[in-house]
């Protein structure tokens, strides 16, 4: 018999999710119990450091290959890396008996600030203010990060709320938010040892 304070073996939390389309080819291999270990090939560098964030900073272990066409620009490939990270992590985290549900951060660097609250609920809903500061980030179009959470909270079945609440440093307030992201990330799927077995909602699913 377990111990009060142990929670019982679990199902190990990994997924694998390919997306072939006319415009992208992309393979998502996912442990929402990893390391933060991250194997990454967007040919979008801005990108891959940016999903590197969500991987270290949330203790995830993501492989990521995206084949896009990139001679048209990003588009295409950030938003279906979102759909299929989203997918993989629907079917990953199962049935959620036992997780916290819910996880917020607030993360700075240098003068920028965000926050970033999820909730595992099953209701897809992106909330998303960032007044970033310039278009680009070596070569990464800012509009691409709405379409990148906007593809994976409709396809991981999340609710997500962003606010940049300061910053004049494009670069900064983009890893902010995805830095938070990762930590939100990480205390709503953090496993529960009082909610062992139990779906974390008074519906008694999610």
């Amino acid at each position: 018999m377990n111990a009060p304070d142990q929670v019982p073996a679990c199902t190990d939390r990994v997924a694998e999710v390919t997306r072939n389309t006319a415009e992208t080819q992309i393979t998502v291999r996912v442990n929402l119990d990893g390391t933060g270990a991250a194997k990454l090939h967007t040919s979008i560098g801005f990108f891959d450091h940016m999903l590197d964030q969500i991987a270290r900073h949330g203790l995830i272990d993501l492989d990521i290959h995206a084949v896009g066409d990139l001679h048209i620009d990003g588009h295409h490939t950030v938003e279906d890396v979102g759909i299929t990270l989203g997918q993989a992590f629907a079917k990953a985290v199962g049935d959620k008996k036992g997780i916290r549900r819910y996880g917020h951060a607030y993360v700075p660097l240098d003068e920028a600030l965000s926050r970033v609250v999820i909730d595992f609920s099953g209701r897809p809903g992106l909330h998303m203010h960032i007044p970033f500061t310039a278009g680009s980030i070596g070569g990464f179009d800012t509009q691409l990060t709405f379409e990148f959470f906007q593809g994976f909270v409709n396809h991981a079945g999340v609710t997500l709320h962003i606010d940049n609440l300061k910053g004049t440093n494009a670069h900064h307030q983009c890893e902010t938010v995805f830095k938070a992201f990762a930590r939100a990330l990480r205390g709503a799927l953090e496993r529960d040892p009082r909610m062992a077995g139990i779906i974390p909602s008074t519906k008694g699913s999610l």
